[in-house]
């Protein structure tokens, strides 16, 4: 199961981390978290602030607790930039945003843990494909992107 990226947050965490990845349309950016938690989230956590009970007393400080190491990432989410500058249409977007999240799924046993954000940086030729969304462009794309996640599948993070 994948899971949506919606965070601002996460989209500039990903974007600042170096492209795992590159083909001639499309970038792949990956790092090795969970999502950052919704407002929802935060506003509905259970906190211990308006308690009245004192807590139970420990006997040594607090500050001397041996620092924890972050959990490990447990699952994937993927995100996608489509720039409009790029896939003037709604129907090429949507097109590559459906063959992103099919060629993902597919290779989902390969990939790592964690955020994964996929861009396109160059728009497709519209001389090459004149409908906004032909079988020629969806063939184009799922291939492209197919080798894009072989490639990132194959890279170890540094």
């Amino acid at each position: 199961m994948i899971g949506r990226l919606v965070q601002s947050a996460d989209f500039q965490r990903l974007l600042a981390a170096p492209s795992r990845s590159r083909s001639a349309h499309f970038a792949v950016h990956h790092v090795a978290a969970g999502p950052a938690a919704t407002a929802w989230q935060i506003a509905h956590s259970p906190s211990t602030d308006l308690s009245t009970d004192p807590g139970p007393l420990s006997a040594s400080p607090v500050d001397n607790l041996p620092a924890a190491a972050p959990p490990a990432p447990t699952g994937h989410w993927l995100g996608s930039v489509i720039p409009k500058r790029h896939a003037r249409r709604a129907v090429t977007r949507n097109l590559l945003r459906r063959q992103i999240r099919a060629v993902m799924t597919a290779r989902l046993h390969e990939l790592p843990a964690g955020l994964w954000l996929v861009r396109l940086r160059q728009p497709f030729d519209r001389q090459r494909f004149v409908s906004a969304a032909s079988p020629a462009l969806r063939r184009e794309a799922r291939c492209e992107l197919q080798q894009l996640f072989e490639r990132a599948a194959a890279r170890r993070p540094a």
